[in-house]
Parts: structure tokens; C-alpha cells; sequence
């Protein structure tokens, strides 16, 4: 029987995808967990816990490290959510061209005019003209499962589009319209978009990627949608390109005290991914993975360990074994097989930067005393016997 605690409320659609060998609850001693935005930060990871799944994206609110070094799987939902965000990053191009959060706005004060409201709309109109989005460019900066989507929903809108990311998964190339040009560098998109959206992740090398120096290289006028994180854009120097009219608009899913008293900022409540679809998506995937992992030990979609998938377990045991990455492991939990004489059916090594999965099918019975020596090889962080 496996435990699963939820730290926020997750969809049915998921959770009703979990079978009777599950109990669901407010547990500490859990196997798994499943959350969407609680700050597990401070959080205090009992021995038992085995995997985090993460219902969207961003894992900022997960240690990701430390849950490493325990030997806890974290996993995210990359692509759940991905057409909610879409949707709202092509309004975002239509209202920061159309003027239309301020018409809508101006047109609200004419409600005590009564029958001059007619006259007053047609007089008053000019002030809210704006730009068609036919034959301008847009820079897509990141062509993960939102990039490539966005990238493909605005060409089909007429614009052209300039994709930059040095990183593109085979998946990604695969899905993205042939009529997206490459950025061959991202000085490229500053230069030639009218329209600049990103769509990377938030780590030490992109913060600060729109600084100073990058406003400097873009089209006067331009217009930046942030859908993907607060911390991509130096609000120092995107300050001075609203005050200048350098940036002629920008559209924020991450509010704060600074953005919201900026000119010209249109303020978005983070509402990204807050569609029922969106949330039904995110927690099947998260319950696929969790049970994916607990019952046959294979990793997909981790952001703190490799990607590891030996499909269902026919032999007669299976060891799954989080451990550094580091030389002789492998050799060195072999020669434990030996030891006991275990044959190995099937095995899978993988690594990610400093951590590695190793997926062992053995014939034969497996005894404490073989999970004991695997547990004290320096660099095993846990051992699980499926």
C-alpha cells in the first residue's frame, strides 16, 4: 500500500487515476507527494519519502538539491499546461498592440453620460488606436512545449517568427512550423523583433537576460510578454526603456510593488496556467509519474535525477538505487550481485550532472542483506526493492 500526500488541491481527474493499493491524505509518513505552489523550502523530509511530484512547471518552491541527497525523485509537468499559456501570451500580444486594457478602461468612465455615450465613444476612439499584428516580427526566446506552441500559433496569425534556443530538444524541432526562422544568437531576435516573448527557465545564467545592454540592441517600440519568470528581466533598465519609450509596452504574469507603478505595464495576476484544462493535464501527468516510479521504479520528466524507463518489471525482482554520480558505481553494485550470486537480467544506468539511477531486473530472491550492501557503498543515497 502506498501513501500519497497532496500539500495543494489536485484535480480528481488525477487523483481517481490512482489505484486501491493507494491512500490519499494529510500523511507524514508518506511515500509521495504531490504539490502545486506550497513552499516545501523549510519542509522536513522524513526517510520515507521517495518522490515529489510537482503539478506544473516551475519547482522553485522544491529544494531540489537537498531532495537529491536523500534520494527523493522530484518531477515537474512540462507541457501540461502549455496551451493555457499559449493562449494567453497571443492575447497579450493583441492587447500590448491594441490598446484595448485602456479603452476598456476609458469606455467604463462613460457610464453616467446616458445617450452621449454614442457621440463620446466615436470622438474619443482615436486615442486608442493601435498595431495589427499581420507581418511584424516576433522574437520567441526558449522553444520548449510553450515556445514551440506560440511560435507555431503566431505564424499561422501572419507574423513572422524568430525562434532562438541553442538547447532545442529533437521533440521540439520536430513540432515547430518550418515557416519559424532560427536565431543563430539571441542578439539577433533583440535586433530584428517587434515582439519579444520568453520562454526559459529561471537558473543563474538567465537572470537578468533582458538587462541594460539587451534594451539597447532591440527596435524602439518593442513590446516583451513574460510569461516564464519575474526574475528574467532586470527591472532597473526595463524601468528606463518604459520611461524612454524604448520598450513601448510590457506585459508581466508576476506583479510586484516595482511593476505595477511602471508606465505602460500591463499586470497579469500570474494567471499563465489557471485554466480547469490546464489543471486537470498537470495532475494526470504528476499521478502517471508518481505511480510510474513507485511501482516500476522508472523516471520520467525529474528535474533533479536522469530520465530512466526499463518499462514493467517480468523478472523476478527489481532494485532501483539512487546514488552520485561518480566512477566505479556501477562496477561496484554488480560485484554486490556477484557476491550473492544474483544474476542480472536487465539493468539501466543513468546520470544527471552530480546524481545517477541505476534499474537492476534480477532473477532470484533478494535478501536484507543484499539491500545493506548496496546501502553502504559511499555515494548510495537509498535503495528500493520493487
Amino acid at each position: 500500500m502506498y501513501k500519497i500526500k497532496t500539500l495543494n488541491e489536485i484535480a480528481n481527474e488525477g487523483l481517481n487515476l490512482f489505484s486501491k493499493d493507494y491512500t490519499l491524505g494529510k500523511l507524514d509518513d508518506c511515500d509521495a507527494i504531490l504539490v502545486r505552489s506550497a513552499n516545501m523550502l523549510e519542509y522536513a523530509f522524513l526517510a520515507e519519502l521517495k518522490a515529489i511530484a510537482r503539478a506544473g512547471v516551475g519547482v522553485n518552491n522544491i529544494p531540489l538539491e537537498l531532495c537529491a541527497e536523500k534520494g527523493i525523485v522530484v518531477f515537474n509537468t512540462p507541457g501540461a499546461n502549455a496551451n493555457a499559456v499559449k493562449e494567453l501570451v497571443l492575447a497579450s500580444l493583441i492587447i500590448s498592440s491594441r490598446e484595448l486594457v485602456s479603452a476598456i478602461d476609458w469606455a467604463k468612465g462613460l457610464v453616467n453620460e446616458k445617450e452621449k455615450i454614442p457621440a463620446l465613444v466615436e470622438t474619443g476612439k482615436s486615442q486608442f488606436s493601435g498595431l495589427e499584428l499581420k507581418g511584424k516580427t516576433l522574437g520567441v526566446i526558449g522553444l520548449g512545449a510553450v515556445g514551440v506552441l506560440i511560435a507555431n500559433a503566431a505564424n499561422s496569425l501572419g507574423m513572422n517568427v524568430l525562434g532562438y534556443d541553442p538547447y532545442i530538444s529533437v521533440n521540439s524541432a520536430w513540432g515547430l512550423s518550418r515557416n519559424v526562422k532560427r536565431a543563430l544568437s539571441i542578439d539577433e531576435v533583440y535586433g530584428e523583433a517587434d515582439y519579444i516573448t520568453l520562454h526559459v527557465p529561471f537558473i543563474d545564467a538567465t537572470k537578468g537576460i533582458i538587462n541594460k545592454a539587451a534594451i539597447k540592441k532591440m527596435k524602439t517600440g518593442v513590446r516583451l510578454i513574460n510569461f516564464a519568470r519575474a526574475e528574467l528581466i532586470d527591472e532597473e533598465a526595463l524601468l528606463a526603456g518604459l520611461s524612454t519609450n524604448k520598450v513601448a509596452k510590457y506585459i508581466t504574469d508576476f506583479p510586484n510593488e516595482r511593476t505595477l507603478a511602471m508606465p505602460n505595464t500591463i499586470n497579469i495576476p500570474h494567471l499563465g496556467a489557471s485554466t480547469a484544462e490546464s489543471e486537470i493535464n498537470c495532475a494526470i501527468m504528476a499521478v502517471n509519474e508518481i505511480s510510474d516510479y513507485l511501482e516500476n521504479g522508472n523516471i520520467k520528466n525529474s528535474v533533479n535525477y536522469p530520465d530512466c524507463d526499463m518499462g514493467v518489471c517480468h523478472s523476478e525482482a527489481r532494485l532501483s538505487i539512487n546514488h552520485r554520480n561518480i566512477p566505479n558505481m556501477v562496477g561496484q553494485i554488480t560485484a554486490v550481485m556477484g557476491q550473492h550470486s544474483i544474476n542480472i537480467a536487465n539493468m539501466l544506468n543513468m546520470s544527471k550532472k552530480n546524481w545517477a539511477y541505476t534499474l537492476l531486473d534480477l532473477e532470484g530472491s533478494i535478501s536484507p542483506e543484499v539491500i545493506t550492501a548496496i546501502s553502504q557503498i559511499e555515494g548510495v543515497v537509498k535503495v528500493r526493492k520493487l
